[in-house]
């Protein structure tokens, strides 16, 4: 059975969705946004590598409402509005978070926008160890 998480303390969803949907010991992050997750209404930080920290560290809150950290992620999705312009400081702020002999499988594209005008977006699927 499907396991559909809401965790107290993670930033209020843009959209109608769950953060994280588990099944099989398989957890599907959901795309996050540089949103602030004590207040929805601030604005986002400037450029995409406060963005991605953001991203990243809001991808942690929602790993550690359901007892996993980034050890456990193994694949990540990129969405960036501005490939060329933001690739190499997203890829920067990104690696940071990530021992370089356990990066997580990545697939990153260019997008024409996201929520909030957004610069970057990531999601995740992590295993919750057996």
């Amino acid at each position: 059975m499907a396991q559909f998480h809401m965790i107290a303390g993670a930033p209020t969803p843009v959209a109608p969705f769950s953060h994280a949907v588990e099944a099989d010991g398989w957890v599907f992050i959901t795309g996050q946004m540089p949103t602030w997750p004590d207040d929805d209404s601030r604005p986002l930080p400037e450029g995409v590598e406060a963005q991605t920290r953001r991203v990243m560290d809001n991808l942690i809150l929602v790993l550690g409402g359901i007892g996993l950290d980034l050890s456990h992620v193994l694949q990540a999705r990129v969405y960036l509005t501005d490939f060329k312009g933001d690739y190499p400081a997203m890829n920067a702020a990104y690696a940071s978070y990530f021992p370089g002999d356990r990066r997580p499988a990545r697939t990153c594209v260019g997008v024409t926008g996201l929520a909030r005008d957004a610069l970057v977006e990531i999601d995740l699927v992590a295993r919750r160890p057996g």
